[in-house]
């Protein structure tokens, strides 16, 4: 079973990990975070830092971009 992503079991350095795996979306590990596959933010990263300094669960984090970035209908 995969480990837990959650903040209470994560330390700072597991989710910057986490995130830089989830955001290497090029797939050869070379992500030099360019936002070139940019979701909005001015770095990409940046719209995952509360959950890097454990403020935001990734989900609510994903949650909160869809709500002000897609139009429903």
């Amino acid at each position: 079973m995969p480990k837990s992503k959650l903040i209470k079991d994560t330390t700072r350095e597991e989710r910057i990990a986490i995130v830089a795996k989830g955001l290497d979306w090029c797939g050869d590990g070379s992500c030099e975070m360019c936002s070139g596959c940019s979701l909005g933010a001015p770095r990409i990263e940046a719209m995952y830092q509360p959950y890097i300094d454990g403020e935001l669960e990734l989900a609510e984090i994903n949650m909160l971009h869809a709500a002000t970035k897609y139009a429903h209908g």
